[in-house]
């Protein structure tokens, strides 16, 4: 396998993510790089092109993909498909920020962004992607959401154009689109084999019947199998029931052996009373386990079942690093999604530069370590949280590489 690479420059992060970044050779770049790149200014959905640009010394961003006057660079083209009006418009100009920093930090001259506005609607995705494409796009970076992402695919699958979107739905993954949304399946393997290593051997699922619970049962059973431990005890219910109820009846399915940790996919209330119900039913309590949802939720510590209880999030130093350079550029902290659009904008110039996806080779993303797989899934490296009774997670493990033993 080729040798890993980066999509953040180097900074001094604790001795483990040091020790990532030499497997993770960073880009010496910083936001302040003089090679800028050049940008195409957006468009809203059915305007006729761009209709100006972000003044670029001596480059010329208009027409299709060419020559840089000053430098005699060839230039490739990146569009961006963001939703740059409507009620996200905000979340758009955070992303489009976001992917502008990770294009300074890569230096790279011969790459233009071409910004196009999606309304937030899947027929303005479709345009946006269809605009690019004729406009010798060569990968899009987005769309948001799910509706949208099965609108561009079409398009982009018919000119042969990779997608990186934003959106966690695995379904749309595949055949030229990869999903960079962190799925329920990431988080459900990645909790599974977390309890595994700290000796769990029975395990639970305590989660609603649709289709967020359906994907965290399928991997919790797919990954135990792989470990050689029993099937997992699996409760899917109803999204209005009652989840005391279901909580005892996830407990009587263990019978008498009990279990030796419990995935809870519900948080705030919801998850303390199924915490607090299991704990007293049970032969002995679990190790709770939960998933991304219980990030920002600090009244979890307040239900003693739940102190210690681990979560899967980002990893803390590298969000931290990319929050900094963000904010130190832009002037306000980025939003949570905006890693994504940092993340899809390197992964398509790098894609661009190389003349191909760049496939089973980890790198160094907004949140940690990230690592496309041919099958269009972008796996993530997740850290560990615990849950505190002062409602400050605590980090447990850092993220792994993804793809190296542990992960």
């Amino acid at each position: 396998m080729p040798g890993p690479s980066s999509l953040a420059p180097r900074h001094p992060f604790g001795r483990w993510i040091a020790a990532l970044l030499l497997l993770l050779p960073a880009a010496a770049c910083a936001p302040q790089a003089p090679s800028r790149p050049v940008l195409v200014a957006p468009v809203a959905p059915g305007a006729a092109g761009p209709v100006a640009q972000e003044p670029v010394p001596g480059g010329n961003a208009s027409g299709p993909p060419g020559v840089l006057p000053d430098r005699g660079i060839l230039r490739s083209r990146v569009a961006l498909l963001l939703p740059l009006s409507g009620g996200n418009r905000a979340l758009g100009t955070a992303m489009l920020n976001a992917a502008q920093l990770a294009l300074f930090e890569q230096g790279d001259p011969s790459i233009e962004f071409l910004p196009r506005d999606t309304g937030g609607t899947g027929s303005g995705a479709a345009e946006a992607a269809r605009f690019a494409v004729s406009q010798g796009a060569r990968a899009l970076a987005g769309p948001l959401t799910l509706g949208e992402t099965a609108a561009v695919a079409s398009v982009a699958r018919g000119a042969g154009t990779p997608v990186f979107a934003f959106t966690s739905d695995a379904n749309q993954a595949g055949n030229g689109v990869w999903v960079l949304g962190l799925t329920p399946s990431e988080q459900a393997d990645r909790m599974t084999a977390a309890a595994a290593t700290a000796g769990a051997q029975r395990l639970g699922l305590l989660a609603a019947d649709d289709e967020f619970g359906r994907r965290l049962a399928a991997a919790m059973r797919a990954r135990a199998q792989s470990l050689g431990l029993p099937a997992p005890v699996v409760v899917l219910h109803p999204r209005i029931a009652e989840i005391g109820t279901q909580a005892k009846e996830l407990a009587n399915q263990a019978g008498p052996e009990g279990l030796d940790a419990v995935l809870l996919a519900q948080s705030g209330e919801r998850a303390r009373q199924a915490a607090a119900t299991l704990a007293a039913a049970l032969p002995s309590r679990p190790r709770f386990l939960g998933t991304a949802l219980w990030a920002n939720d600090a009244t979890l510590g307040q239900e003693p079942a739940l102190v210690g209880a681990w979560f899967p999030g980002p990893d803390p130093e590298t969000r931290a690093g990319f929050d900094t350079r963000y904010q130190s550029t832009f002037g306000s902290k980025p939003p949570t999604l905006a890693g994504l659009a940092y993340d899809a904008a390197a992964l398509a110039a790098r894609t661009v530069r190389d003349g191909t996806p760049p496939v089973d080779q980890p790198m160094l993303g907004a949140d940690g370590p990230i690592r496309l797989e041919a099958g269009g899934q972008a796996q993530r490296g997740l850290a560990i949280f615990a849950i505190d009774a002062s409602g400050t997670p605590q980090l447990v493990e850092p993220a792994p590489v993804p793809g190296s033993p542990g992960a």
